[in-house]
């Protein structure tokens, strides 16, 4: 196993980061964009297999090392023997779920034999755990994680566009407005002015924390909640008409 690692000893966190993941490249490589030539070293017929990923971003399928101990960690034994009993993708996922595991031992390998203290071992399993997983990434969950906080942020997005257009709305469409959204200024004189309106629906009087939304027609207030509208959906209302006069509209 030449390139395998045996004069390549990494003795600090990020030294030991980077023979991660480099190992770890070589072993994604060969499970994914070099998968035919993988699956096709794998034979059944031959002897213990491992796949090995090396420091240099390379991989290799070959017998486990000779020596007793080993200088490293080994990879899973026998991984071509189940290779023709399984379907192919639960095979690649099988081998990466023992390639993740060899990985985590060669790391903390190096970080036992070089003494990193518990500061050490936390710093560099948080930098390992930042990378999806080799299972992750053959498996396509790593890009589902991806999506999934892309959706998040883009709804973080899209929430904060969204209180800027009722912003813009309650600005440009005061019928529709929510006054204790408004200044103290502006609430007062909306109390002024609204005081004595009564809602069109249930008859109650108007309320500065409660959303009132005005009919374009009879010009008459009534409470969102009593007309079923509410903030976000008198956004997108141009011109809003009470069940009264819609059903007025509607007869022949």
């Amino acid at each position: 196993m030449e390139g395998g690692g045996a004069q390549h000893n990494p003795r600090t966190v990020e030294e030991v980061f980077r023979d991660f993941k480099g190992r770890r490249a070589g072993m994604i490589k060969a499970l994914t964009t070099d998968v035919e030539e993988f699956y096709q070293q794998c034979d059944p017929e031959k002897e213990n297999l491992c796949l090995y990923g090396f420091p240099n971003e390379q991989w290799e399928v070959n017998l486990p090392a000779e020596e007793v101990p080993p200088e490293l960690p080994e990879p899973a034994l026998g991984i071509n023997f189940a290779r023709d009993g399984m379907q192919e993708k639960d095979w690649l996922s099988l081998v990466a779920v023992h390639s993740d595991a060899w990985l985590l031992s060669v790391a903390f390998y190096f970080g036992a034999r070089f003494g990193f203290d518990k500061a050490d071992r936390k710093r560099l399993f948080n930098m390992i755990n930042d990378l999806p997983t080799i299972f992750e990434v053959v498996t396509g969950a790593a890009k589902k994680q991806t999506k999934e906080k892309s959706s998040v942020s883009n709804h973080s997005s899209n929430k904060s566009k969204s209180n800027s257009k009722t912003q813009e709305s309650q600005a440009k469409h005061p019928k529709a407005s929510q006054p204790k959204d408004e200044e103290e200024g502006l609430e007062d004189e909306d109390e002024d002015e609204h005081g004595e309106t009564l809602c069109g629906a249930c008859g109650e009087n108007y309320a500065s924390d409660e959303f009132w939304i005005c009919c374009d027609v009879c010009e008459k207030w009534f409470h969102g909640k009593c007309v079923k509208i509410t903030p976000a959906r008198a956004e997108h209302i141009k011109q809003y008409k009470c069940p009264s006069c819609s059903n007025k509209r509607a007869r022949p």
